[in-house]
């Protein structure tokens, strides 16, 4: 059974940095790409950033880019997720997300991710 536990959430100023991270288990984390999505209440959940299984290749939502970075350790089984020069807009609960049997996923579509982590609070005070 694939389980997954994000940490790192906090509450930040605006510019300010946060590292999330996203311990996996219970299936083939290093043959599978993971994703970050993120959802702000009333708002849809929507995608971040993937990253594939061997961590080379990389994708974000333009709102990102230049500021966030996904990043994995194979060895540790762990996604991260660098997001620098936060801004109000990027307070969310950020959720880790695996597609097992797909090394590369550069995409957001939902429905390819068969497991989600319960989330981390990001909070961020202008």
């Amino acid at each position: 059974q694939v389980h997954l536990v994000e940490s790192g959430g906090g509450s930040v100023q605006a510019g300010g940095s946060l590292r999330l991270s996203c311990a996996a288990s219970g299936y083939d984390y290093s043959g599978s790409c993971m994703a970050w999505f993120r959802q702000a209440p009333g708002k849809e959940r929507e995608g971040v950033a993937t990253i594939s299984a061997g961590g080379g290749v990389t994708y974000y939502t333009d709102s990102v880019k230049g500021r966030f970075t996904i990043s994995r350790d194979n060895a540790k089984h762990t996604i991260f997720l660098q997001m620098n020069s936060l801004k109000p807009e990027d307070a969310a609960m950020y959720y880790c997300a695996a597609s097992p049997g797909r090394t590369y996923c550069s995409d957001f579509y939902k429905p390819a991710y068969s497991s989600w982590g319960q989330g981390t609070q990001v909070t961020i005070s202008s």
